[in-house]
């Protein structure tokens, strides 16, 4: 009789899980109409909201400005949980890729999934590195820039300019399948990733009026510090110390999911955009100080300042409005998240080497205050990875405005990633967001002046066309 209960108990679970379904029921209070609407992932499809129509049969849009809870498709490259602070590249945690890999190890892993051999490693290393001299007639346009541009201003306008150097990779010319082959696409990887640090040191070495080093053979990070500081008739080797903080700092800055710039290159690539202009575009994202441009605005804020003692001051000026604090908060992290902690060690680091820098310690005490404030603590606010890094580069030697051409190098494997990753996806769509009008409607044209030599064609579109309509005038034609 027991056992009779337990399997009737035990039927009864069995109805009750199988009438759970995953759906979300809409009840649209206009029309009465209910909707049963799948959820898979624990999303709903957008495609599928516009089901809902009002009494006329007009779509419900679903309004999401700047995206806040809108997912735009599927990636592996990384993984992101604000709530958490967690950050994973292809599901190795940024702490451990910081402690134990390298920026050229984390690009391959980033790229192609998986850490590489050491074989692919010498093998990945060698391509980029074959693929770092930059085009005589690119120095000279980069030459003809003013020497006060901002060096993001020639970075962004170099990568675009490249890809004028390569027509195989544009669509237009070489085809709509023209990255379907692996080696052609690992061609461009390996091209952009190499000559990337060749212009970054060009526009460096051009804002200090001094001419280009050419590219060398050695490391990644060896020889971007090369072409930024060697001089003719020196033998300059980088300080080992700051070569490996800058590659932590690349490591830290590779990859954040579908960012704004990250977001950019898929919008292009969607497109069909060759992959030197998607890359300019998520360059030309990043610029913003909202994004990449962060680390020079919190640089420039940190100068304002000036001193710890102005600090308190400064804070309440924040609270009121009349000034903003850069460097705090973020649009996925509400908790303090990893990566600052380990610009804060790699900091200490370099002060071993290049001495103090006093803005670090404007930027510790801006942290101390705003994590007791309850300003900042209602409202999530805490330090986020630009807070620190820009001090970094300063105390290295880099000016503020090159603050985000170090943001956009190792961010580049990024959208590098992205770029690959969307050309494979199965559902991939040219973007094209939705929009609501909030403009004027059927407004007569009224001339506002007299242009007395204005040439007139009528607009009318007979039914049918004869050839004589059409034919050209003598007069116009080429000899």
């Amino acid at each position: 009789m027991k056992r009779i209960q337990i399997l009737k108990r035990h039927i009864q679970a069995v109805k009750v899980k199988e009438e759970v379904k995953d759906t979300l029921t809409v009840l649209d209070n206009r029309t009465g109409v209910k909707y049963e609407l799948p959820i898979r992932e624990n999303m709903i499809s957008a495609k599928n909201l516009s089901t809902v129509k009002d009494s006329k049969g007009n779509i419900t849009k679903y309004i999401d400005p700047g995206y806040l809870n809108t997912v735009s498709g599927h990636t592996r490259v990384s993984f992101v949980d604000g709530e958490q602070g967690i950050l994973e590249y292809r599901g190795y945690s940024i702490k451990e890729l910081a402690e134990k890999s390298t920026f050229i190890e984390v690009a391959y892993l980033l790229i192609y999934e998986d850490l590489p051999t050491i074989q692919q490693l010498e093998e990945f290393s060698k391509k980029i590195m074959n693929h770092s001299s930059l085009p005589i007639e690119l120095r000279n346009i980069m030459s003809c820039f003013k020497n006060d541009a901002h060096p993001m201003g020639m970075f962004i306008s170099a990568m675009s300019g490249l890809s004028t150097f390569h027509p195989e990779a544009n669509p237009a010319l070489a085809g709509q399948s023209c990255y379907d082959d692996p080696y052609k696409r690992d061609k461009h990887i390996s091209n952009i990733l190499g000559i990337s640090p060749t212009i970054s040191a060009a526009a460096y070495r051009h804002k200090n009026q001094k001419e280009f080093n050419n590219p060398r053979d050695g490391g990644y990070i060896e020889n971007f510090f090369y072409m930024l500081h060697h001089e003719k008739g020196t033998d300059y080797q980088p300080h080992p110390v700051l070569v490996k903080a800058l590659d932590v700092m690349f490591i830290l800055h590779a990859e954040h999911g579908f960012s704004c710039s990250a977001a950019a290159v898929r919008h292009l690539a969607s497109a069909n955009t060759d992959v030197y202009n998607c890359i300019a575009g998520g360059a030309a994202a990043l610029y913003g100080t909202l994004h990449g441009g962060a680390n020079e605005a919190v640089l420039r804020m940190l100068m304002k300042i000036g001193s710890k003692a102005n600090v308190p001051a400064f804070i309440e000026k924040v609270k009121n409005k009349e000034e903003k604090l850069m460097g705090f908060g973020h649009r996925m992290y509400k908790c303090y998240e990893i990566r600052p902690k380990i610009v804060k060690t790699i900091a200490l680091k370099v002060f071993e080497v290049c001495g103090r820098e006093e803005l670090f310690d404007v930027a510790l005490e801006i942290e101390q205050i705003a994590l007791k404030d309850p300003y900042f603590i209602k409202r999530r606010l805490f330090p986020n990875i630009d807070l620190f890094s820009g001090v970094v580069y300063k105390a290295m030697g880099f000016p503020p405005e090159f603050c985000p051409v170090l943001f956009a190098m190792p961010r580049l494997v990024s959208w590098l990633a992205h770029w690959s990753e969307f050309l494979d996806d199965p559902n991939r769509k040219i973007t094209r967001p939705q929009q609501v009008y909030t403009g004027h409607r059927n407004r007569k044209y009224v001339p506002q002046c007299d242009i007395k030599a204005q040439v007139k064609i009528d607009l009318e579109v007979p039914n049918t066309i004869t050839e004589a309509q059409i034919e050209p005038s003598d007069r116009y034609m080429n000899p």
